[in-house]
């Protein structure tokens, strides 16, 4: 890419040195980033330490590897390379071989330099484009793992939120506490996104989903031949996750046995994979999760060193029923989404929202989003309006008493609420009404004009 602050690298492969530095000089006369291999061998080489390379000019004619060979060795290592075949044989066959191979496009020689620049350039725009997609993508990922993707408005996923961000700048290993559905690999996420390993890897891995006797390798890896089935080397969960953040999910149900030896993995910074008669070097933090009560963590599943160890920043995940304000916004939140997702405007009536309001939610978040999905998912209506005829039937109210389980003030109305929820959420966007709108998930006028209901009935 030319005038690029960090230029991507072409890679010239010909035994001809003439007329590979020719085609060298050519290329840097353009602006880019040039390297010249004399060999196959050379130019596996200097794939290999030379991580911008991204697009490869390969001789189809040189000793002892040919250029369709090396190309495939070459993307082998890098399927995104992008390979043009250079050849003095220019015919139809030549050409569709290579293509068929996976060569973007081939030169004949000699060289016309006009037919060069265009190819090359044509190629450095589509790396270019891709580079540029894959940023962006990467850009959404971020922010989908962030604190900013955390819809909340309750002081009470305030106060975890700032928690969670305190500790996200520090190295502290963290145990997330709460109910199932509560979002706490969302939040694990997202403090792994904030810290200083976000550029490294985040791991999931949940405890109650593997057989007893696999954990260990699962989680250190093993070598071949150290069991029945053990075929070939594999990496465990904390290599894979060096130098990044591995996240233990349901970690009450890790047997005690295991807990001693991942002990003294975090202690010393070292792993012996199953099998293996060496250690190998990891840095890795940890977070935690458990659905369990913390006092039951403590006497019946955890060590006390282990839990001391995991547990240096315990954060509480509060349940859904416990922050109503947060509810009304998440169901506008992914009420927004599955329009968006199914291509139609997608609403929730007061009565419905009423409802929803007086119900525990034992499944917490992803409750919610599972009944909102299955309504969208079963509808064909345009607009779309969840009533309480389509709510009450997946409520599963034989599962709990509502008014027994929720903490919501039942003496409340939803319009109550609704003012609660508008003048929390204009707090915590200091008095901007267009931003506190997109975090409620309703346009701007219609918070303007809630807001002037709400005086006028003060």
């Amino acid at each position: 890419m030319k005038g690029s602050r960090h230029a991507p690298v072409i890679l010239v492969v010909d035994d001809d040195m003439g007329l590979a530095n020719t085609l060298r000089d050519f290329l840097r006369g353009e602006g880019y980033s040039v390297e010249v291999a004399l060999s196959g061998e050379e130019a596996l080489s200097l794939q290999s330490n030379t991580p911008g390379i991204c697009l490869a000019l390969v001789d189809l004619v040189m000793p002892l590897t040919d250029g369709l060979a090396l190309m495939d060795q070459l993307r082998k290592r890098n399927p995104e390379l992008s390979v043009v075949i250079m050849t003095g044989f220019g015919t139809i066959e030549t050409a569709v071989e290579a293509i068929k191979r996976g060569a973007e496009d081939y030169l004949t020689k000699p060289f016309d330099q006009e037919a060069i620049r265009k190819k090359i350039g044509r190629l450095m725009e589509v790396f270019e484009l891709r580079s540029r997609v894959a940023q962006l993508q990467s850009n959404l990922s971020m922010y989908s793992h962030s604190f900013e993707a955390l819809v909340h408005i309750s002081p009470l996923m305030h106060r975890v939120v700032e928690q969670a961000r305190t500790a996200a700048a520090t190295e502290a290993s963290i145990l997330l506490l709460g109910e199932t559905g509560t979002g706490k690999e969302m939040l694990a996420r997202a403090i792994h996104g904030a810290s200083r390993r976000s550029s490294g890897p985040f791991a999931p891995l949940n405890c109650g989903a593997l057989p007893r006797e696999l954990v260990e390798s699962e989680l250190f890896g093993f070598r071949r031949g150290a069991f029945t089935g053990a075929y070939t080397d594999a990496v465990g969960m904390f290599a894979s996750a060096n130098k990044g953040t591995i996240f233990l999910d349901e970690i009450g149900e890790m047997p005690k046995d295991t807990q001693v030896k991942l002990l003294r993995v975090l202690q010393e910074k070292e792993l012996r994979p199953v099998g293996s008669p060496r250690s190998i070097p990891v840095d890795v933090r940890i977070i935690a999760a458990t659905n369990r009560p913390l006092p039951t963590l403590r006497n019946e599943q955890l060590r006390d060193d282990f839990y001391f160890r995991i547990g240096t920043v315990t954060i509480e995940v509060p349940p859904l029923r416990s922050r109503p304000e947060d509810l009304l916004v998440l169901v506008q939140h992914f009420a927004t989404s599955l329009a968006e997702r199914y291509e139609r405007e997608i609403t929730v009536s007061r009565a419905a929202l009423e409802l929803l309001m007086h119900y525990p939610f034992p499944g917490n978040i992803r409750e919610l989003i599972n009944m909102l999905e299955n309504l969208a998912a079963l509808s064909r209506d345009d607009p779309q309006v969840i009533t309480e005829r389509d709510v009450k039937p997946l409520l599963d109210m034989g599962k709990s008493d509502p008014v027994a389980a929720t903490q919501v003030d039942l003496t409340l109305t939803l319009e109550q609420w609704e003012r609660i929820a508008i003048e929390r959420a204009l707090r915590q966007c200091n008095g901007n009404r267009t931003q506190a709108a997109s975090l409620l998930g309703i346009s701007r006028d219609t918070l303007y004009r809630k807001v002037r209901e709400f005086k006028a009935t003060s």
